[in-house]
């Protein structure tokens, strides 16, 4: 029996795993295409009867190393990478979504998943069900219908530090006969891994801590292979029914636990083509290989930070999970108790105004778009990524309108601390 490796070493040591004479590391596979001998060994591949690689488009070897790095690190059973977290987050519902149905997502979520779902993919016939995380399960179950096909929401909400309560919403998407989609960026695998908790699909920007330099966009979707499917065969046609555009196979039938991701790349991956670059998957595995390393120390930082923020007299709320004064520190301890990531949220007196003028006198903290990588970086985001809301608008989406997103870097604490000092006595 294969030894069952901790995730630090997981992460330097899966995925590629090189045979006698082959290189050390992780080849870039940089060919859009792949020779065969007969026609028929390619035919057998676009007839799904044989796996194997034809185009890069579809599927490409550095990325499937990567992939499967990432999916030991989950306890998945198959995984896929795509061009960004976005794109992740839609192939994800879309794989199991159509025209005519619908899903629940979290308020809480992130921006560009909250528009994904409620404007883009509302185009496509496809409603969406904003609720409340911390709502009662009682009242969440109240926001199913007979065409609800999935929940989606975070571990760690993107940018209010909301924590999943992960166990009470797969329990209630599972009494409707529905999957968990849990996106799980912000705490990794290392901090938290939402299957030990009943999730059954885990999506990640890998741009962010996986990658955790700021230098590749990325995307990954990881199946736990627990959703029974074929329980629910009604619910899901494309997985459980004849796909015409591959001579009738049925993913379920033909692929069994690897079904969901199977389906995501050979339908979806195939006809909308967002698929990572090699070079980019390489570059996202010297990443992981460091990751539990970068997140412990982006833990110790931020709850230094938070605990400084806490009690200055010039902040008016500090919302991170590590303080025991936060409403969400329970849960935080419940499903990640090593530590949740390194991004606070908080406010300062004075408002809206104020908070703008603190970013403008940092030094070391640079404003950028950009969270949760090795530098230490700032966002307002009702100036910036939300500039178009109105501060009513900030308020339905849980934004406070002077809410600033710290995300602390892996710097030497001290300079860190000094850098919000002096910005702060400035104001």
């Amino acid at each position: 029996m294969e030894q069952q490796y901790q995730r630090d070493t997981i992460c330097v040591q899966s995925g590629w795993k090189p045979k006698k004479g082959e290189p050390r590391v992780l080849p870039i596979y940089q060919s859009t295409t792949f020779k065969y001998e007969t026609s028929e060994q390619m035919g057998k591949l676009f007839d799904l009867e044989e796996s194997g690689y034809f185009y890069t488009r579809l599927q490409n070897p550095t990325n499937d190393f990567v992939a499967s790095k990432i999916c030991e690190l989950e306890g998945g059973v198959a995984a896929m990478l795509t061009s960004s977290g976005q794109a992740a987050n839609y192939y994800a519902v879309f794989n199991i979504c159509e025209t005519g149905d619908h899903c629940i997502m979290s308020s809480s979520v992130y921006g560009g998943t909250f528009n994904l779902l409620t404007v883009t993919m509302k185009k496509m016939g496809i409603e969406c069900t904003v609720v409340d995380p911390d709502l009662p399960a009682e009242e969440l179950s109240k926001a199913f219908r007979e065409n609800t096909k999935c929940v989606l929401a975070e571990t760690i909400s993107n940018p209010t530090n909301v924590i999943l309560d992960i166990e009470k919403f797969a329990k209630v998407a599972h009494e409707h006969g529905v999957p968990l989609i849990v996106d799980n960026t912000f705490a990794t695998p290392i901090n938290c891994r939402p299957f030990e908790w009943g999730a059954d699909i885990v999506t990640h920007s890998t741009t962010k801590y996986m990658d955790g330099h700021a230098m590749t966009v990325g995307g990954c979707i990881v199946d736990s292979g627990n959703f029974d499917w074929e329980k629910y065969a009604d619910k899901f046609p494309g997985l459980t029914t004849p796909d015409d555009s591959y001579h009738g196979i049925t993913y379920t039938k033909k692929f069994g636990k690897g079904a969901y991701i199977t389906k995501a790349t050979a339908q979806l991956m195939r006809d909308l083509g967002s698929i990572q670059s090699p070079q980019n998957a390489f570059l996202l595995n010297i990443g992981l290989e460091t990751l539990p390393l970068r997140m412990e120390k982006h833990c110790a930082n931020a709850q230094k930070v938070a605990e400084f923020l806490e009690k200055h007299e010039k902040v008016a709320w500090v919302n991170y999970a590590g303080l025991e004064s936060n409403k969400y520190h329970a849960l935080a301890q419940k499903y990640m108790p090593n530590g949740t990531c390194g991004v606070i949220a908080f406010g300062l007196k004075g408002g809206r105004k104020v908070s703008e003028k603190l970013m403008d006198h940092l030094k070391l903290a640079a404003i950028v778009t950009h969270v949760a990588d090795a530098r230490t970086c700032v966002l307002h985001p009702a100036s910036h990524t939300h500039r178009q809301m109105t501060d009513e608008q900030l308020l339905d989406a849980g934004i406070a309108p002077d809410l600033i997103r710290f995300s602390v870097g892996i710097e030497n604490i001290k300079d860190i601390l000094a850098d919000l000092e002096q910005a702060l006595d400035q104001i």
